[in-house]
């Protein structure tokens, strides 16, 4: 076998499954260790190895790792190389240099490893892109949620000033109160306003 259909082969039998949890963030997720140990078993099965370093570029103020992992066939001098960059963390709590320096060095080496064996490209919950877009979608719920609220009290409003019931008129109009969406509540308003000249 080509080093290439070495690498096929691990890639269509590796299987190194998320089995960490972050009990606080409530995800699974991997790391370089556990994808390591997922790889031991083909090095004598496929007689190939892995040898792993780390360079640091610079890059104005920002420090960054990159990770090299290459992968030597022990039949041939055929390797195949992947890399992968993480950027340090200005600071982190509970941390000094070189604890920040190892963190990142883990993180860039897991994701050079993800690239050569071709392990899911779904976002884990333990990187910041993660992190950032869970927030943003928490959020952005939160503004929905407010805007939804608003668009209600303002139903509410103009239908006590020609006292009718909320919750009926919607039923007539085939929406339900408690699960109306923000469009539906537009237009409601919509209608409304367009009936009573905005409430006034």
């Amino acid at each position: 076998m080509t080093l290439k259909e070495k690498l096929s082969a691990i890639q269509q039998e590796m299987k190194a499954p998320k089995n960490l949890y972050n009990s606080f963030g409530k995800y699974s997720y991997r790391n370089a260790e556990g994808i390591l140990e997922a790889f031991k078993p083909f090095e004598g099965k496929y007689k190939v190895g892995l040898i792993i370093h780390d360079e640091v570029q610079q890059a104005g103020e920002r420090t960054y790792i990159k990770a090299v992992v290459t992968l030597m066939d022990c039949e041939s001098p055929d390797v195949i190389v992947a890399q992968a960059l993480a950027r340090e963390a200005q600071e982190k709590k509970g941390m000094d240099d070189s604890q920040i320096t190892g963190a990142t060095s883990s993180y860039a080496r897991k994701y050079a490893l993800n690239g050569l064996f071709l392990l899911d490209d779904t976002k884990d919950a333990d990187t910041d892109e993660f992190k950032e877009t869970e927030k943003k979608g928490q959020e952005d719920s939160k503004a929905e949620a407010k805007r939804i609220t608003v668009k209600k009290e303002t139903i509410k409003r103009i239908c006590k000033e020609h006292k009718l019931d909320p919750e009926m008129i919607c039923s007539m109009n085939g929406y339900k109160w408690e699960k109306m969406t923000e469009t539906q509540l537009e237009n409601m308003i919509g209608s409304l306003e367009k009936k009573f000249g905005g409430g006034k």
